[in-house]
C-alpha cells in the first residue's frame, strides 16, 4: 500500500518563492511508485489550499491563479489525518522554525526534519550561539543587538561594536532565511545602515566579526546516529553570500568536493555531526561553516534544517556527490521521519 505524503510549500515567509522551487524538485522526483502525493500550497497571507495541478506552475507562482485544480480545504488533509507523513518544504519563518513541527506534534503525523525545539533553536542564529557555545563549537565573535535597546542606546551600541569586534562585520537578522537582510559593514555608516535593515526582519540582530574565510557546507542525514555527505564549497559571485547569489546570479560556484586536505574534510564532517547531534536534530540539516583562508580554522556559520531542494542546492547535491540520488534520499527522509515519530 501506497503511503501518503503531503508536501507543503510557499508559506508566508521571505523565502515563499524558493520554497516553491523546491517543492517543485522534490515532487518531480519523489517516487510516485511508492507514494500518493497531496501538494498543499500556502500563500503569502497564510491560506492553505491542496493543489493538483501542473508542477509548473507551482514552481512559478502560477498555482495560485489555478482555480480548477485548488481545493480551499488544505488543513483539513492535515487535521483529518489523510496523509501519513508530512514533508514541509517550507524554508524561513513559519515552516522552519518550530511551527509547522508543533502542528504535526500535536494532531500526530511524522514531520520530515528536526522537531520543534530543534528546529526553533536553529532558526533563530542568537540562540543557536547560545547552545554551541556549550559543546566548545568555534564560531565568530559577536554581539547581539536588540530593537529596544538599540532605540535608546544606539551610540553606546555601536562603539561596542566597534571596540569588540571592529570592522568589517556582519549583520543578521536572528530568524531569517535564504541571507535576506543581510549586510557587510566596512565602516560605522555601513553599519548604521545594516543595523537598520536587519531590524526590519527582526527585533533580534546578530552581528558577527568578518572571517577572512571560505564558506563549506556539510549535508547531514539521519536520526540517532547522523551520517555526513562529503562537504562541498561555496565560491559566491559577490563578496558574500547573499540572497542574489544563492538564487539569481549564475556565476556562484559549487565546489564538490570542497578543495580542502582529505584530513581536513574529515575533520569538518566529524565537526557537521557533532553540531547536529548537540542541536537534537533528525532526518535532514545542512551544517555550514567558515574555514579561515589563512590558518584554516573551523568556524560554524549556520545550520539549515530545510536546505533548499532546488536544483542548484547543495544539500542534495551533496548526497549526489556521496552516491545517493535525489529519490533515494527523498525515500530516507521519510523513512527516518516516521522511525524518529515511533521512537
Amino acid at each position: 500500500m501506497k503511503k501518503r505524503i503531503a508536501i507543503l510549500f510557499g508559506g508566508q515567509s521571505t523565502e515563499h518563492e524558493v520554497s516553491r522551487v523546491s517543492a517543485a524538485s522534490v515532487l518531480r522526483n519523489i517516487d510516485t511508485a511508492k507514494y500518493d502525493l497531496y501538494p498543499i500550497g500556502i500563500t503569502k497571507s497564510g491560506e492553505w489550499f491542496e493543489y493538483k495541478g501542473s508542477i509548473d506552475k507551482i514552481e512559478n507562482g502560477e498555482w495560485e491563479k489555478d482555480e480548477f485544480y485548488k481545493n480551499p480545504k488544505g488543513q483539513d488533509v492535515l487535521f483529518n489525518k489523510e496523509v501519513d507523513v508530512v514533508f514541509p518544504v517550507l524554508h524561513g519563518l513559519y515552516g522552519e522554525d518550530g511551527t509547522i513541527q508543533g502542528m504535526c506534534k500535536i494532531i500526530g503525523i511524522p514531520c520530515v526534519g528536526p522537531g520543534v525545539l530543534s528546529s526553533s533553536v536553529c532558526m533563530d542564529k542568537v540562540y543557536t550561539k547560545y547552545v554551541l557555545q556549550c559543546f566548545n563549537i568555534k564560531q565568530a565573535d559577536y554581539v547581539v543587538v536588540n530593537l529596544g535597546e538599540y532605540k535608546n542606546n544606539q551610540e553606546e551600541i555601536i562603539k561596542t561594536i566597534e571596540e569588540k569586534l571592529g570592522y568589517a562585520v556582519f549583520i543578521k537578522p536572528s530568524n531569517s532565511g535564504s541571507s535576506v537582510g543581510i549586510t557587510k559593514a566596512h565602516d560605522r555608516k555601513e553599519l548604521v545602515e545594516g543595523l537598520a535593515e536587519a531590524l526590519k526582519y527582526d527585533r533580534k540582530v546578530l552581528v558577527e566579526k568578518s572571517i577572512n574565510a571560505r564558506e563549506v557546507e556539510v549535508a547531514v542525514l539521519g536520526n540517532d546516529l547522523p551520517k555526513a555527505a562529503v562537504p562541498g564549497e561555496i565560491v559566491p559571485a559577490k563578496e558574500f553570500y547573499d540572497y542574489e547569489a544563492k538564487y539569481e546570479n549564475a556565476a556562484s560556484k559549487l565546489l564538490i568536493p570542497a578543495d580542502l586536505t582529505q584530513e581536513k574534510l574529515e575533520e569538518v564532517r566529524n565537526t557537521a555531526i557533532k553540531v547536529y547531534s548537540a542541536l537534537d536534530c533528525a532526518g535532514m540539516a545542512r551544517v555550514d561553516f567558515l574555514v579561515d583562508k589563512d590558518s584554516l580554522d573551523i568556524y560554524l556559520n549556520e545550520v539549515n534544517t530545510i536546505p533548499g531542494f532546488t536544483k542548484i542546492s547543495m544539500y542534495p547535491k551533496l548526497w549526489e556527490a556521496s552516491n545517493k540520488g535525489y529519490t533515494k534520499l527523498i525515500d530516507e527522509l521519510i523513512d527516518f521521519a516516521i522511525e524518529r515519530n515511533n521512537a
